[in-house]
């Protein structure tokens, strides 16, 4: 039976209406006594504590939330005072309920004269995510902003230093050149780095054709071998049948070298490092991509895995965000960068890591096929 329901309280039958009011709030609510047992409880909180009402009114409060919490001290308080409190980012997670639930509190007293308390939680595990979708999209907006910016504003006066420096070059001695040098390799990294943020704003869209992906895997591959990763075993797990990708050849080239650099300088001099490149047909993935409603096909999956130390906890969330690097030297523009053109083809990237296995997922379309043409009269 559930507060939606019509139940009894000390002989008072419960209106209905407030039940259904109750039952119908997103947020977990419940009714304690000052004894500690649940008293009542609306349906998002026997979801929230996944125990049904009948199971939240055999036991005391305390059983359900960690030993020691500081709601049941933020109970005993309003209890004494009678005046309702707030308590914020507060950890009720428990084997019981599924680990990690972060919530704001309020708890205020029953205003009838009865010996309780109501418990109102707002989980911020959920505030959390939809605030840090809103931060992903404002860095988008304004690293795209600031490229078109620094193309303006940062490219032109650099022309003019560096064309400066290159004719003190010849009227300077030799101990002098060498500084002169050092400002035309400046000038010419700083602009290496606003081209590759000026291909954040660039909205045109990709030409698109049937790739043969393993053809594209095993050109990174080459590349990969005879240079930056020269001394790492890089391995294949491929799917023979796949059917070709719908995408733009050079911006895929693009995409792999960047995951088996990182996973090449993620793996460093370790003897037993290897990367292994796969590709699978995944039918059943179907997902909501570039804000349409209506869910994609997406069943083509490549990944670069790597047997590293994996991605730091606290920057795996943010590791496609413009700037966030693990490295030294890094940038932080080149997973940014990859996330952009997975994107513009309409398909995801994400990243799963633990120590010793790291893998970068790519999730795209399979060509269509070319479009059906009317046959001549």
């Amino acid at each position: 039976m559930t507060v939606g329901a019509l139940r009894e309280r000390d002989g008072a039958p419960v209106d209905r209406a407030s039940a259904a009011i109750l039952d119908a709030l997103p947020h977990p609510v419940i009714l304690v006594r000052a004894d500690g047992l649940i008293e009542d409880a609306n349906t998002a909180a026997q979801s929230f504590f996944q125990a049904s009402i009948n199971v939240l009114r055999r036991h005391p409060l305390e059983y359900f939330v960690p030993f020691g919490s500081p709601l049941l001290s933020l109970i005993e308080q309003v209890l004494a005072r009678g005046a309702p409190v707030n308590e914020y980012r507060v950890d009720l997670g428990t084997p019981r309920n599924g680990g990690e639930r972060i919530v704001d509190i309020y708890v205020s007293p029953v205003s009838d004269g009865v010996e309780s308390v109501v418990v109102v939680f707002q989980e911020r595990t959920i505030a959390d995510k939809i605030d840090r979708q809103l931060t992903h999209r404002g860095a988008a907006r304004t690293v795209t902003g600031l490229a078109a910016m620094l193309a303006h504003e940062i490219k032109n006066p650099l022309s003019g230093i560096r064309g400066a420096a290159q004719l003190l070059e010849t009227s300077v001695g030799d101990s002098d050149r060498t500084l002169t040098r050092l400002i035309c390799d400046e000038a010419d990294r700083i602009v290496k780095l606003v081209d590759r943020m000026e291909v954040f704003s660039d909205e045109r869209p990709i030409e698109r054709e049937p790739v043969n992906i393993h053809v594209v895997l095993d050109h990174c591959r080459r590349i990969a071998n005879s240079g930056f990763a020269r001394s790492i075993p890089i391995l294949d797990e491929y799917d023979p049948s796949l059917p070709p990708v719908y995408a733009n050849r050079d911006q895929l080239v693009q995409v792999f070298l960047n995951l088996i650099k990182n996973a090449a300088e993620a793996i460093g001099d370790a003897p037993d490092g290897e990367i292994m490149l796969t590709t699978a047909f995944r039918p059943g993935v179907r997902l909501s991509v570039g804000g349409n409603s209506a869910k994609v096909s997406l069943p083509l999956e490549f990944c670069v895995r790597d047997n590293g130390p994996g991605v730091p906890s606290d920057m795996l969330s943010h590791l496609f965000d413009p700037f966030v690097t693990t490295k030294a030297n890094g940038t932080g523009l080149g997973l940014a960068l990859v996330a952009k053109i997975i994107g513009d083809h309409g398909g995801v990237i994400e990243c799963e890591s633990q120590p010793r296995r790291t893998v970068f997922r790519i999730l795209l379309p399979a060509y269509p096929g070319p479009p059906s043409s009317a046959k001549a009269m």
